[in-house]
């Protein structure tokens, strides 16, 4: 469908004059001595840790960004394509608490299996990403390994590498390698993408650029994402917080285009508020979706594909009508703004503090409901009906026409969680609110997983490998 541009020409232009005095006379501070020899090698001023850029380079820099590619994953069927017409999609993201039901508790491992599962048998999430909860029932430095593990037993969708750290990356690229044949070929077709943060305001860590170095260099996914909470890490203006977070993107993109021309890299947008009574963050806001429609925009200018900071957004504390009204006004927003990675889709609650199984298939059926509107109607088949409104002649109905009963099966969207049952047929099956329908659904859901085969010879491999890597981490500390 078509995209929703909320700008004119003159108003990108404004924006694009933000991004450029940014860029080229405030910089962007890099705390990485490689990437800091790589910008100077291009031409770009360094001066101590801060990269001015010259805003035509930059552009120049990004035109070796792919728009479209095949992210692999282990059952070919299971592959998805990248391209500027497309979306893709993942569950929640980090959370390190769950909520099921009323229990509010620490992510555990048991919980990340859980919601891999769930997102391996929900065909409309394309990958559960990296990582959908942090369990903390797992020793921190060494908890990657395990995570890697249960993401590839689990599921055989295309997943994330474990990009907080580069000893993280390294060791997904390594597994990868293993289950996908060698270097050459995960080099060839790319089977990770990672989310590379800016440490906003104009700044990347040591830490996210050593992990965006080794992604770039193996040609796996790169999405740089600035992370906006306005009145934070950025101004309290929307305007200038969009100028912000496209300088920091470019910049961090462009890197990945000097360490290898090419490299798949998506533009990453993540604008919010703070709250200014309490400094807490707000998500699904406004100020959200306008955030989401802009980057839109300007990563079509630009021709390059953009991640979309939600999502089923939610400052809300349980799966309520705050939980479900945010989520869809953050959700539709990245579908008229035409994202293509759409990250935290289902599942996020409390400001993405927490992974709710309930709020993960409530925000299914929200994004259920959005790719049936958003699919152009098929106006090929006799559009008009022309034999059932003469079957059924004037003042009849059409529940018995030939046409209803050669497409009463599949002609109507059908909820996965969304009670359409007139009053009294939900009184007497038990008057469930939607939040316990959707604690049922994922109940449902997980009894029909099947684990999908893994070759014993690899699991064997990826096995020992983890477990000699635990003991070299360990001896490190």
């Amino acid at each position: 469908m078509p995209t929703y541009d909320p700008l004119t020409p003159d108003g990108l232009d404004a924006l694009e004059r933000g991004w450029r005095r940014i860029v080229s006379d405030l910089g962007i501070e890099f705390l990485h001595e490689d990437a800091l020899e790589l910008f100077r090698r291009a031409g770009q001023r360094v001066d101590g840790e801060l990269v001015r850029c010259d805003p035509d380079w930059l552009l120049e820099t990004l035109s070796t960004t792919p728009t479209a590619f095949t992210l692999r994953a282990r059952n070919p069927e299971r592959s998805v394509e990248f391209g500027l017409d497309r979306m893709v999609f993942t569950p929640v993201q980090s959370a390190p608490f769950v909520r099921e039901g009323t229990d509010r508790r620490n992510a555990l491992f048991s919980d990340f299996e859980r919601m891999v599962r769930l997102t391996h048998v929900v065909d409309d999430l394309d990958t559960p990403g990296y990582p959908v909860c942090d369990p903390a029932d797992r020793e921190p430095e060494t908890r990657h390994l395990d995570l890697q593990m249960a993401l590839i037993e689990n599921s055989d969708k295309p997943y994330g590498a474990a990009q907080f750290l580069p000893v993280g990356v390294a060791d997904s690229i390594a597994m990868a390698e293993m289950v996908h044949g060698g270097r050459a070929a995960l080099e060839e077709q790319p089977a990770l993408f990672g989310i590379i943060n800016a440490n906003s305001p104009r700044r990347f860590d040591t830490r996210m650029i050593g992990s965006l170095l080794l992604l770039a260099e193996a040609n796996q996914v790169v999405v740089v994402t600035p992370f906006i909470l306005m009145g934070a890490m950025g101004p309290v203006s929307i305007p200038a917080a969009l100028a912000q977070q496209t300088a920091e993107a470019l910049v961090g993109m462009a890197l990945a285009q000097l360490v290898r021309p090419g490299c798949p890299a998506i533009m990453g947008s993540f604008i919010s508020h703070t709250d200014m009574q309490s400094g807490s963050p707000g998500f699904g806001g406004p100020e959200s979706a306008i955030g989401l429609l802009v980057s839109g925009q300007i990563a079509r200018r630009y021709g390059l594909l953009w991640r979309s900071g939600g999502g089923g957004l939610t400052s809300s504390q349980v799966v309520d009508a705050q939980a479900a009204a945010e989520a869809f006004s953050t959700m539709q927003a990245a579908f008229l703004a035409g994202a293509n990675l759409v990250l935290h889709t289902a599942g996020w609650l409390e400001s993405g503090l927490v992974a709710c199984y309930e709020k993960m298939a409530l925000d299914i059926d929200i994004l259920r409901v959005l790719q049936h509107e958003f699919t152009p109607l098929d106006l090929h088949d006799d559009p008009a009906a022309f034999a059932a409104f003469d079957e059924a002649g004037p003042g009849g109905h059409f529940f018995g026409t030939m046409h209803t009963l050669e497409h009463f099966r599949d002609c109507f969207y059908r909820p996965l969680v969304f009670s359409t049952e007139n009053y009294e047929r939900w009184e007497s099956r038990g008057a469930k609110d939607t939040a316990v329908r959707a604690g049922e659904r994922v109940t449902e859901l997980l009894a029909g997983y099947e684990q999908p085969p893994l070759d014993d010879g690899l699991r064997q491999e990826l096995q020992a490998y983890v477990a000699r890597r635990k003991v070299e981490i360990e001896a490190e500390l």
